[in-house]
């Protein structure tokens, strides 16, 4: 079912609060889920001004991973301490009749994986990527959590994501023995946080969430999954092997290698962190990304979600499952 756009002139009506008198146009979805969405949209006004905008949402109040008033809280806090993040705009509020969400500047660039990492638009981009990405998150994990509203933000650090995973993955009633193997692995292998106390974790740190340019990276998107926890997390699942689009040969994103994004992340404030370490978030990561192709594809056999793209993240269990085996091979042979 195709979603109905935001009414336009509700949603000028709140603009008005920041912009001053607008009128709305150009709406266009920018991704798909009936839950929540995101619409591209601009903002005019009588003297001629344009705002390019971004309306990120949960039509009827859906509670997500964190809400859209939390999300907009930590795009606040990002925005505020220099990191490369869209800039908010305003944050609705339940007499705007337009569902949970925020408004927040577009950024112009690429989102798509298979476009940076190949298309020679961005080849002097990818160069710098590894050290960009290092350089941000180090900006992220260094936000003073005070800033953020961390009595909504719950604290997942590898014990607690573990056990949620564990959890998910009984509940499938499935035998995934590569899955199996590695929550063992991983339970047994947990590093001491690098960072001691639990820091602001990005959660989707990633291709696919970060928007690029010719010039390089310029806006780290989607805070919906941000935590408490152990930073070095982000730093792992952007090196999960999903995410490199068939450039394997590049470990970080698709794009660089593992000494480029720790030394950027060190100089820029991140603190030093262990090879070591960031291998074990990386293999959290593909275990994690398993159990969720796996779940996501019983919501579609189960019937209660019928999706071509589910039944496609069904497909690739047994690639999550092998890719983890081999990980954790590599990294028993040190």
């Amino acid at each position: 079912m195709t979603a109905a756009a935001p009414d336009p002139e509700r949603l000028a009506r709140a603009l008005a609060r920041v912009l001053g008198p607008v009128t709305v146009d150009g709406m266009r979805r920018l991704s798909g889920g009936a839950s929540r969405e995101t619409w591209a949209l601009d903002a005019c006004s009588a003297g001629g001004a344009r705002h390019e905008l971004v309306l990120r949402r949960d039509p009827g109040g859906h509670a997500g991973s964190t809400s859209r008033a939390t999300e907009y809280d930590v795009l606040c806090s990002a925005h505020a301490a220099g990191v490369a993040a869209p800039e908010p705009v305003l944050l609705l509020e339940p007499g705007d009749g337009l569902g949970d969400g925020f408004v927040m500047r577009r950024v112009a660039g690429e989102t798509i994986a298979r476009k940076i990492l190949r298309d020679e638009e961005f080849a002097a981009a990818r160069a710098g990527l590894a050290q960009q990405c290092g350089e941000q998150a180090a900006r992220i994990h260094r936000i003073d959590v005070a800033t953020v509203a961390t009595s909504t933000l719950q604290v997942l650090g590898a014990r607690e994501q573990l056990a949620q995973y564990r959890g998910v993955l009984d509940a499938l009633g499935e035998p995934h023995a590569a899955f199996e193997l590695g929550l063992r692995w991983l339970d047994e292998n947990v590093p001491v946080p690098s960072h001691g106390q639990p820091r602001l974790v990005h959660g989707d740190f990633r291709n696919g969430n970060l928007v690029v340019g010719p010039d390089g990276l310029r806006a780290v998107l989607d805070w919906e999954l941000a935590h408490l926890g152990d930073p070095v997390e982000d730093l792992g699942w952007l090196c999960v092997k999903s995410w490199r689009f068939g450039a394997t040969d590049r470990p970080v994103g698709g794009f660089g290698d593992y000494t480029t994004l720790l030394d950027a992340y060190a100089a820029a404030g991140g603190g030093r962190v262990e090879l070591d370490a960031l291998r074990y978030w990386e293999a959290f990561g593909t275990l994690k990304w398993g159990v969720i192709c796996a779940m996501q594809a019983t919501l579609h056999t189960s019937g209660r979600v019928r999706s071509v793209e589910l039944a496609a993240l069904g497909r690739r269990v047994a690639e999550m499952e092998w890719d983890l085996l081999a990980l954790l091979d590599e990294l028993a042979r040190g």
